[in-house]
């Protein structure tokens, strides 16, 4: 089973985050639907060549989240769990929004500032929406 994931030596988030990463993305795009099997811990070990201790942890680190399940003998798969996807995608724009609250912050920009320039660019992109339609 071929993974596709890109691990960048050049990153400063430690390996096992990266997988993680990626994993739930693909959960939360749909690429990777409920029940879906994962590659093996030694499999991706193989693909990414990295350690199998890595992949081990964040395995262990996404079953914690939910994210995933894995059964003695079976392998890994996407948990079944009702609205996954959805709370993943949640999770990444919190992240992003917090991303961005400490940006404006860094730029002496005001909640309130900052509240109106995420209301302008959210009118703007459904005018673009309206005009393609």
């Amino acid at each position: 089973m071929e993974s596709g994931f890109i691990i960048s030596q050049s990153d400063k988030r430690p390996i096992y985050l990266q997988i993680m990463e990626q994993v739930k993305q693909r959960v939360a795009v749909g690429d990777w639907t409920e029940g879906r099997a994962i590659p093996s811990i030694r499999q991706l070990a193989v693909d990414l060549q990295v350690s199998v201790i890595t992949v081990k942890r964040a395995y262990l680190e996404l079953e914690r989240e939910g994210v995933i399940v894995t059964q003695q003998g079976k392998g890994s798969h996407v948990s079944s769990s009702p609205g996954l996807g959805i709370r993943l995608q949640e999770q990444e724009l919190e992240k992003h929004l917090e991303q961005a609250v400490r940006l404006a912050d860094l730029l002496g920009i005001r909640p309130k500032d900052l509240q109106a320039r995420l209301r302008e660019t959210g009118d703007r992109r459904v005018e673009k929406e309206e005009e393609r339609i």
